[in-house]
């Protein structure tokens, strides 16, 4: 927690919890010189202080206090970490790049995960991201079309904002084309830096209606493209919902025959598509189970070196707080 006060940057004013403590330091001090004051006095008369106490100078006494009271005072101000001047440095970023696939189809909105498998998929891509601090990651969303959402950031904040704004509106076709995200990855990458590794994460219940999937699987393998599958839904399925404008349910998409579509996880071609691109393929859980999984998965991915990060930053310098304070202790001891 940062401020500036007397134009410097106070860096740790969560320190300012130990005022108390100080006080009481500071109160200890000032009361020890009044009562070794007032013992002296009692005990010697003042015309005789000077022949039986020889070494004792009220002056000094007092002067020792003070400088034992800057030193504390000092001392805490370096707990503060003072900062001014500012200082440009160049930070070697490094990390793996890894682009999270989402699936917004109108399926995505069947409930046989709650609240629902879009809903359900959002809160486990959150939380993926607090287990992937130090690396980029991208936003792809996707139905019959495919659709960068986010490009590749550590900004963290700004995907989450991404992510809440995405829903089964956003792009108009209502059925999933997995080869469609794939091909869009691949054209992501191709137009990137050459990268060692190539790492997709794809949200989706796998109901597929891919016309070139088979040959997009293969030049994911070629182009080194790792693809990590993450099944949103039950094999048991649920209805699809209809909503109104409001998000409220007004039905369930029907077949020709007038019965309510049931949409199903489809695991088999999402196990296929993972095996066959060197991935794998994650069973949801309701714990962090499932994304530990995950995390260790790509952590075995070599690192990349992004581009140098220049950061502005203030120059520390409790330093010569603490200077002060070992000095003041230094005189008080010499004293």
């Amino acid at each position: 927690m940062k401020k500036e006060l007397f134009g410097i940057t106070w860096g740790a004013c969560q320190s300012l919890y130990f005022v108390p403590i100080l006080c009481g330091v500071l109160g200890l001090l000032y009361y020890a010189i009044v009562k070794k004051e007032a013992w002296i006095k009692l005990l010697v008369s003042k015309k005789w202080e000077h022949l039986l106490l020889k070494k004792y100078s009220q002056k000094r006494n007092r002067i020792k206090g003070i400088l034992l009271a800057v030193s504390v005072c000092f001392f805490f101000l370096a707990l503060l970490r003072p900062q001014w001047g500012k200082k440009e440095q160049k930070v070697a970023q490094e990390g793996r790049e890894l682009f999270i696939g989402l699936d917004i189809s109108r399926s995505m909105l069947a409930a046989d995960i709650k609240p629902n498998r879009l809903t359900f998929a959002k809160s486990k891509v959150k939380r993926l991201l607090q287990l992937l601090p130090a690396d980029r990651v991208g936003l792809l969303v996707f139905s019959g079309a495919a659709v960068i959402q986010c490009p590749l950031t550590q900004d963290t904040s700004a995907f989450t904002m991404f992510l809440d704004q995405v829903d089964v509106e956003s792009i108009s076709s209502g059925t999933t084309s997995l080869d469609q995200a794939i091909k869009k990855i691949i054209t992501t990458f191709s137009e990137m830096p050459v990268r060692n590794n190539k790492l997709l994460v794809m949200f989706t219940d796998g109901e597929d209606f891919s016309k070139d999937l088979a040959s997009l699987r293969e030049e994911a393998k070629k182009i080194g493209l790792h693809i990590f599958t993450y099944g949103v839904g039950t094999e048991q399925g649920a209805p699809v919902p209809i909503l109104d404008d409001e998000g409220h349910i007004t039905g369930y998409e029907k077949n020709e025959q007038g019965n309510a579509v049931i949409s199903h996880l489809n695991p088999g071609i999402l196990q296929s598509l993972a095996r066959e691109t060197d991935g794998i393929y994650i069973s949801p859980t309701q714990n962090d189970d499932d994304l530990k999984q995950l995390t260790r998965y790509v952590h075995m991915y070599e690192k990349e070196t992004f581009e140098d990060k220049e950061l502005t930053t203030e120059e520390e310098r409790y330093p010569y707080f603490l200077i002060v304070s070992f000095v003041c202790l230094l005189l008080e001891w010499l004293l």
